[in-house]
């Protein structure tokens, strides 16, 4: 599993007990974040179930086909290039892997052209959930490609 954008690490605190057997990365593009997130995460990183990486989403240090899950939460209003860094994403998936992008309403994403963006670097029916205070892109990367 991957998470994009990961902040302080809490997500990626949780994930790790989740996925006890799996193995939970994340990039993140800022250096504080970075450091945060491995004092929180710091066992979890000692036993390799975690691995936390300083980087941008449009080049992630990771081979292509590594990860079956990926998410982003309140991250890809702030990618420099989202279709870019959703082309890179798409990279690193496993065939048939699975991607949430969520959003709190304040994040500043608007809902409308999230699923063009996704379309636009490869991923097709995407599914949008919402509540009032979020929303969630949700699709899969074809097996081919």
């Amino acid at each position: 599993m991957l998470e994009i954008g990961f902040g302080p690490g809490v997500v990626i605190q949780r994930l790790s007990t989740l996925v006890p057997a799996g193995r939970v990365a994340g990039i993140d593009p800022s250096q504080e974040m970075v450091g945060q997130a491995r004092a929180r995460n710091v066992a979890a990183i000692e036993d390799g179930r975690v691995e936390l990486r300083l980087g941008s989403v449009e080049r992630m240090p990771f081979d292509a086909d590594s990860f079956d899950k990926v998410l982003a939460i309140n991250s890809m209003q702030v990618w420099p290039d989202a279709v870019a860094g959703l082309r890179e994403v798409r990279r690193v998936m496993k065939p048939s892997g699975r991607i949430a992008l969520g959003f709190t309403r304040y994040s500043g994403q608007p809902k409308e052209g999230v699923a063009e963006k996704l379309a636009a670097a490869g991923f097709s029916q995407a599914r949008l959930v919402e509540t009032n205070e979020w929303f969630c892109a949700l699709t899969t990367k074809p097996d081919a490609g």
